[in-house]
């Protein structure tokens, strides 16, 4: 599977909703939160006025001509947040298309456009117990926090 990786256009940004839901991470046996949890403001941030500022930056991948998987980078005071220079990272790809490679196939993209913008850092968080934690060391980046139950992870680009 070859998906097609582009930037995210306007008319689009609203599936950001939708993958920010696919990117809250479940353990295996929990019951995923309500839908309801969107409408927090710490995670609404990570998809509200998406594209209105000119450090928001997304991807998509697509398969078959559908959305499958998404990374988008923008400013923000979020669980990942570094520094007012440096953009933090959301990414999700929907659950059938999982474990096929277009997670790093996004990733890998998107530290590249995050490069010839002129950011010299990303950042993250993600969950201890996530196994997406792999994909980010492979891909360059190192624990700059450890919390309890997550990591603020960092790439110097």
């Amino acid at each position: 599977m070859n998906p097609i990786i582009r930037e995210i256009k306007k008319d689009e940004y609203p599936v950001l909703e939708e993958f920010t839901y696919q990117a809250i991470y479940v353990p295996e046996g929990v019951t995923a939160p309500p839908r309801t949890i969107l409408q927090d403001p710490n995670i609404s941030m990570y998809f509200e006025e998406f594209g209105e500022s000119e450090d928001d930056h997304g991807l998509v991948a697509l398969v078959d001509h559908q959305i499958v998987g998404a990374i988008w980078a923008r400013i923000m005071n979020d669980y990942g947040h570094v520094d007012k220079q440096t953009p933090s990272l959301s990414m999700s790809i929907l659950p059938a298309y999982r474990n096929r490679g277009i997670g790093s196939n996004l990733l890998k993209n998107m530290l590249r456009l995050l490069k010839d913008e002129g950011y010299r850092q990303v950042s993250l968080s993600v969950q201890k117990a996530n196994v997406a934690v792999k994909m980010y060391e492979k891909a360059g980046f190192d624990v700059f926090i450890e919390n309890a139950g997550d990591f603020v992870m960092l790439c110097r680009l």
